[in-house]
């Protein structure tokens, strides 16, 4: 049975933008909606299917609050399904039994994203994150993907970390050398605390993990919900297994078919739409500390001061904004509008130089979970031959996003797989599914790490299959953005009736500040921050 720990502290990026005044950044800000979603009207599931034979030995076991009901247990996975007789290894799982077992469909297999978000954990939040329909007709199951939280993670040493995260914006043939000499030290050193499992991080394996789940669970076919990473997860398993998928909702898609510039393109196009959707809410929104002022210039203004080393928080000591920081900061902010209150008075205050929030000190020279550079540098080759290809992308990411400049998200991908030591195991191409039901796939028109069209170049390689709804908001995890979204979503996965294809969804924006973590749809708590934090990789997917 896997330990009950809460989930490890991950890399944080120094400064209260961050951590404190800015709502910490990727993830970390005020999950609050005003909207509430009306209940959802009850409907006749399909017949339960004939399940096989489970094997999976389950036991009791507690959530890290104490709060809630749960079963704990473990798969034993080949580390290379290559060689499936060779080393072998746990996957910890946990589960949500079904509150009306009379009326159970079956088992629910989830993922939260990441890469290097805890399935686990997502489980153990499943009673207030999902809708009262979902908690009663399937057992929520979620697991720690390979490499993650209690399934052997991935560890690696905080200096390397750290050595490797001063290095990702290279300005020089020089320092771009120097990041590629850091990224491939950083990977031998994972390698060296984690053993083999390192190099075999990849989502195709991760697909097969998954089936050997749903084998154990006794499922001739799944119901899955994943989200951004997690759709990688389910489009893959899809293709892999199109017969094995009885319904699948694949939220704030991953498009695994880009070549570097197409990815870094759309990331950052991403962001500057969704910072142009926070400018134009504070302009018509009287309370936004920022209504009398545009917002785009002002962020304009303190990357031009970050930028010239003229942009420094007070405090003891004073701290330096870079503009990666503020890049960052606009880039987590998005994920959710529920934070913009606090994401807008942040700024003013910036902008003012108003005094830091307290900042926490971390030792260095510690092992710690690290899984996001091992498995994104086995699902894409982002090589670039020089500096001056890097060079030459920001001058049209310029171009192209004149107020966020590029996404740090996609940019700090890229960078931080240059050199990297493990084989590219699970490199890009288009999708090729056949077979499988309808599956529903969700993208915010506006989302700053899962662009919208990411979702609708996905839905059109998977083809007659995929019914693609759009959310017309701003953010990241529709489920817990829109009541319409979610809605739409239940029906699906209890009763298997898809939406029309084309089906939008209107945008939930937020009307006064708020301390809760909930989401506008009908009061849920949105789970994503506390799974991924400030730092699944100082970045979040």
């Amino acid at each position: 049975m896997p330990s009950n720990t809460p989930p490890v502290t991950r890399v944080k990026r120094r400064g209260r933008l961050a951590v404190g005044a800015l709502v910490t950044a990727l993830f970390g800000q005020l999950m609050t909606g005003t909207a509430v979603a009306a209940p959802a009207a009850e409907v006749k599931a399909e017949t339960p299917l004939a399940g096989l034979p489970g094997r999976i030995a389950w036991a009791p076991c507690e959530s890290p609050s104490g709060e809630g009901s749960f079963e704990c247990a473990t798969v034993e996975v080949p580390v290379d399904w290559k060689r499936p007789n060779g080393a072998r290894f746990d996957l910890a799982l946990a589960r949500h039994r079904a509150t009306d077992p009379a009326r159970r469909i079956g088992s629910l297999l989830v993922n939260p994203g990441g890469p290097g978000g805890s399935g686990v954990n997502f489980t153990f939040m499943a009673p207030d994150s999902f809708s009262p329909e979902l908690l009663e007709r399937f057992d929520i199951v979620g697991f720690d993907p390979r490499g993650v939280g209690r399934s052997n993670p991935v560890v690696c040493d905080e200096d390397r970390i750290n050595a490797q995260n001063a290095l990702l914006y290279p300005d020089s043939a020089s320092s771009f050398a120097a990041l590629r000499k850091a990224n491939r030290a950083l990977g031998e050193n994972c390698r060296d605390l984690t053993g083999p499992l390192a190099d075999h991080m990849d989502t195709g394996s991760v697909v097969r993990d998954m089936d050997a789940i749903r084998a154990g669970l006794g499922e001739r076919r799944i119901t899955y919900y994943g989200v951004s990473y997690g759709t990688a997860i389910g489009q893959q398993y899809a293709e892999r297994y199109p017969h094995r998928v009885r319904a699948m909702t694949l939220d704030s898609n991953m498009d695994h078919s880009l070549g570097p510039w197409g990815f870094q393109k759309t990331e950052t196009i991403g962001v500057e739409e969704s910072y142009g959707q926070f400018a134009d809410w504070c302009a018509r929104t009287p309370s936004c500390a920022l209504h009398d002022r545009d917002a785009r210039a002002v962020f304009d203004t303190l990357y031009k001061r970050a930028e010239a080393g003229e942009l420094v928080e007070p405090g003891d000591p004073p701290q330096r904004v870079t503009p990666e920081d503020l890049q960052s900061a606009a880039l987590g902010n998005m994920y959710d509008p529920a934070g913009w209150f606090g994401f807008a008075q942040a700024l003013a205050d910036l902008d003012a130089g108003a005094p830091a929030a307290s900042r926490s000190v971390r030792k260095y020279g510690e092992p710690m979970e690290y899984p996001f550079n091992s498995v994104m540098c086995q699902d894409y080759d982002f090589g670039v031959s020089s500096y001056r290809t890097l060079a030459r992308f920001q001058r049209e990411l310029g171009r192209l996003a004149p107020v966020t400049r590029f996404s740090t998200l996609g940019w700090t991908v890229q960078t931080g797989c240059q050199d990297w030591p493990s084989e590219v195991n699970n490199p890009q191409r288009r999708l090729d599914v056949d077979g499988t039901p309808p599956i529903l796939m969700t993208n915010s028109r506006y989302d700053p790490a899962t662009p919208h069209s990411w979702g609708a170049n996905a839905a059109k390689q998977i083809g007659r299959e995929a019914v693609f709804l759009t959310y017309d908001g701003v953010g990241h995890g529709d489920y817990w953005l829109s009541p319409c979204a979610r809605d739409a979503i239940d029906t699906y996965l209890v009763t298997l009736k898809t939406p029309r294809k084309g089906t939008h969804c209107p945008a939930v924006w937020p009307t006064g500040p708020s301390v809760q973590r909930q989401s506008p749809s009908g009061g849920l708590v949105n789970p994503l921050p506390e799974l991924l934090g400030t730092g699944t990789y100082g970045r979040a997917g």
